[in-house]
């Protein structure tokens, strides 16, 4: 019996490595002999760095950089060394959770250190990058990063315009001749599972400018500045596409990684799938287990339990899911490749209880343990 393990993270009670190793024990249970092979799941939001190391033997890396006002922090990137990879979560260095409501000001919040984060894994050796973007507190268009990496947006007197959104309108000259020589060798793949253009109604500024701190008054003029960073920017890089799915993305950021450094956008489950190998496993497996902490109509849509459904799907695998809980529109998920999925919990109890870690560890192994029972009688396996 060999079965790949790839579970997201049960929020707040359960990371990916422990929701793995719960369902790992369940199968065991049943299967002593069992080859059971953990793949850490995310989407490439949080948990994508932690992830992608585990799964590829890399390493965390602390750096120095400046948060989204500028003030020193210290945010660590994931360093796999044997593939020259840098795995890099933007929110470390820029994210809305580094500073308080009372700070959130999209006009003045930079991405300069992001930018910092990949010189410093450039400067590791590091030529591949695999780049979440979620849960920015920033509306810069992604110049912050460009500066740090050596691009100049200059003003009407030739300095260099002030960080975050404000900059954006001030641009008059971009030059890129001071931009590492080092980024021609650099490759770019960015986590991106938003459709975002850059500008106008669906544009990062009239979607996500308000929950980064924006009064409706900030976002036409974040987005008319948007709109004037654009045209500058196609001056520069002709091909530059501000209508393109995701160039909206964390306040632009992709926007830059697109124009400026040839980046693809990809999903974020695919993207991690692929780093993580987990496709070979698959290919080699039984039976696929696999789940969140809420399965519900909306992880239909694509999120991490459903790409890892569709891939074993392409290998003809069964797949089961376990939740925390799963919501009566869950049932669109079996559409989409879950062959089965099963609410782990089995008593009335509080939230509270639900999400204790050792109650949802062992909630989850004795949910899989009955599963895999039910497999085995099927299957008329004895032990």
């Amino acid at each position: 019996m060999r079965v790949t393990v790839a579970i997201d993270s049960f929020k707040g009670s359960l990371s990916t490595f422990l929701s793995g190793e719960a369902a790992s024990v369940g199968i065991k249970r049943v299967y002593p002999d069992a080859e059971v092979r953990i793949c850490p799941l995310a989407d490439g939001g949080e948990g994508t760095v932690n992830a992608v190391i585990s799964a590829m033997d890399g390493e965390i890396r602390e750096v120095s950089v400046h948060n989204p006002l500028g003030k020193m922090i210290s945010a660590g990137y994931g360093l796999i060394s044997k593939t020259k990879t840098a795995v890099i979560e933007m929110s470390s260095a820029s994210g809305i959770t580094l500073i308080s409501k009372e700070e959130r000001d999209p006009q003045k919040t930079t991405t300069y250190g992001v930018g910092e984060m990949i010189v410093d894994a450039i400067k590791s050796g590091c030529r591949h990058f695999v780049v979440g973007i979620g849960g920015s507190a920033t509306n810069d268009g992604g110049i912050g990063m460009l500066q740090a990496l050596g691009f100049e947006f200059l003003d009407a007197d030739g300095k260099e315009v002030p960080y975050g959104a404000e900059g954006l309108g001030r641009i008059v000259t971009i030059r890129t001749e001071n931009a590492l020589e080092e980024l021609s060798e650099c490759q770019f793949c960015v986590a991106c599972d938003v459709t975002n253009p850059l500008c106008g109604e669906s544009g990062c500024s009239a979607v996500y400018g308000p929950q980064k701190g924006a009064t409706p008054e900030m976002v036409q003029r974040m987005d008319a500045w948007m709109q004037h960073y654009a045209e500058k920017t196609k001056e520069v890089y002709p091909t530059a596409n501000p209508e393109y799915p995701g160039a909206g993305a964390a306040g632009g950021l992709g926007f830059a990684f697109l124009s400026y450094l040839g980046a693809t956008l990809e999903s974020g489950v695919d993207l991690v799938i692929r780093e993580t190998g987990m496709e070979k496993f698959i290919r080699e497996s039984d039976f696929v287990v696999t789940g969140e902490g809420r399965l519900d109509g909306q992880s239909a849509m694509g999120k991490a339990p459903v790409g890892v459904a569709r891939l074993a799907k392409q290998y003809q695998k069964p797949v089961l899911a376990f939740s925390g809980c799963v919501t009566s529109d869950a049932t669109a998920c079996n559409q989409q490749g879950i062959d089965a999925f099963f609410p782990i919990l089995r008593i009335p109890c509080t939230l509270e209880e639900a999400m204790d870690e050792k109650n949802a560890f062992s909630n989850l192994a004795d949910s899989v343990e009955q599963a895999f029972l039910l497999i085995r009688t099927l299957k008329g396996d004895k032990i």
